[in-house]
């Protein structure tokens, strides 16, 4: 088999984890398996990167600078010299390692004294999570014997366009991809350790795929291979009914389609990149969420159709934190009026989670993230004059069911409503999909988790069920 393993932070935090991670690759390539790693920066750096970058934009500091890059230093020394076995091996990675900090430091003095923090200085600066970990994974597998050579997204072929931080590859990534990496896995029986989350423009700079990309970044190198699975390995079992913080008893779904994943990953679930599912989709390429700890667990496979289960809902979802944005009136355009608002909150950059509007065209409701919530009021409260009103309501969650056994089915929309009104929890917005293989609704967000809780119990998703045939 041809496998593209993803290892996220989690399973790279520190030398253990990463000696760890690479046993399993090597387990999987002495079976004879040609085998790409894909990997995340260690857990929390991407977020340390970003807040050192704009402390140097906001609050300018030369002692702060250092003691930022030694902390980095040791975390990734320590990983090294607990995970590189070999002296000359580890010596070799340490150099490169040395450099790449030492280059970030001047990055961020750079940012300090020209004040300034661009969207394409941002994503250079956040790029060195995953080039500094890529090399101690690659060196890691060297030393327990597996040949193997780290690589940056732009040097795999991903490359994109200049939307920093949230850039699309280019047309024919596809060929120049294959045609880096083929002979590697073919020809030299390499096993390439690619960063997630980096890719390159046409002119060189670095730019990333958004966060979370390494999915994604994953799922292109897949289909570009045409791989037979893609691996993304997890602290968990598989993808869950729903999360076990909220409902401690939810199970793991052994099988999933494309869609559902899309739908759940859309509502909060946190699954996949949103964007990780289109390269494989294409190519019928199954996706296998699998635990790190846990290797022989089978975990839950993506594929392109959900087999016949008895479960109607699948899976659940929670935003726990959203608002909504009211645009009401009488007497207007609503079409016009539709364009104009979602041409406005494009122009502000915010993304609309869900919409629903009345069947009288007099209201038209969105809901947005809580951290987007002043942007998009902002952005519409203008619209108003004496027929448009724009209100805001915050504090909301958002609970979705999703199951590809729902489409067709009568009265799943009723026992979701009906348990919730058996349990008095008012809902404040309803929004399903013409597919009908989503229902999504809004509650007040003290009752967000209580609903999440009524409807997996309604559905009786945490019994047990015998194994479903997979992929």
């Amino acid at each position: 088999m041809r496998i593209v393993m993803k290892f996220g932070g989690k399973s790279l935090e520190d030398g253990g984890s990463i000696i760890h991670s690479a046993k399993l690759v090597k387990r999987y390539y002495e079976e004879g398996n040609e085998i790409v790693v894909v990997v995340s920066a260690m857990a929390g750096v991407t977020d340390s990167l970003i807040q050192a970058a704009n402390k140097c934009y906001s609050d300018p500091s030369p002692s702060y600078i250092r003691m930022f890059i030694a902390e980095l230093s040791k975390r990734h020394y320590d990983a090294i010299k607990c995970a590189v076995k070999n002296d000359e091996i580890r010596a070799k990675v340490i150099s490169t390692v040395e450099r790449l900090l030492d280059e970030l430091e001047k990055i961020l003095i750079g940012i300090s004294y020209l004040g300034e923090l661009t969207r394409r200085s941002e994503d250079y600066v956040v790029s060195f999570g995953e080039r500094l970990v890529a090399p101690i994974f690659s060196a890691t597998l060297l030393s327990l014997g597996v040949d193997s050579v780290a690589m940056t997204g732009g040097d795999a072929g991903i490359i994109t366009d200049k939307n920093y931080g949230r850039a699309k590859p280019l047309p024919g990534v596809y060929d120049i991809i294959k045609n880096r990496l083929e002979p590697l896995l073919t020809l030299k029986k390499m096993v390439p350790v690619v960063t997630g989350f980096i890719g390159s423009a046409d002119d060189g700079s670095i730019t990333t795929l958004g966060r979370g990309g390494s999915d994604y970044t994953a799922t292109l190198l897949a289909a570009a291979l045409d791989a037979d699975e893609v691996w993304l390995w997890k602290e968990v079992d598989g993808i869950m009914t729903t999360d076990p913080k909220y409902v401690p008893d939810a199970r793991v779904i052994p099988e999933i389609s494309y869609q559902e994943a899309m739908e759940l990953s859309h509502f909060g679930a946190k699954i996949l990149h949103p964007r990780a599912l289109e390269p494989v989709m294409k190519k019928n390429i199954p996706v296998r969420i699998k635990n790190v700890f846990n290797p022989d667990a089978k975990g839950t496979v993506i594929c392109s159709e959900a087999k016949s289960t008895n479960d109607v809902v699948k899976a659940l979802s929670l935003i726990e934190n959203a608002s909504i944005v009211n645009i009401s009136g009488a007497g207007f355009d609503f079409a016009e009026i539709m364009a104009e608002v979602f041409r406005r909150l494009s122009y502000v950059g915010v993304n609309v989670i869900m919409v629903a509007q009345s069947s009288s065209e007099l209201n038209l409701s969105i809901v947005v993230d809580v951290k987007d919530a002043e942007k998009a009021y902002n952005a519409l409260k203008s619209l108003e004059d004496d027929m448009i009103r724009v209100t805001k309501i915050d504090n909301v969650s958002i609970v979705s069911a999703v199951g590809a056994g729902m489409a067709g089915t009568p009265g799943v929309a009723g026992k979701i409503f009906s348990a919730l009104g058996r349990n008095k929890i008012n809902v404040i917005m309803i929004s399903q999909s013409c597919s009908e293989y989503n229902i999504s609704f809004a509650v007040a967000r003290e009752d967000g988790v209580k609903a999440l809780r009524v409807i997996h119990d309604e559905f009786g998703l945490s019994k047990d069920r015998a194994t479903e045939k997979l992929c």
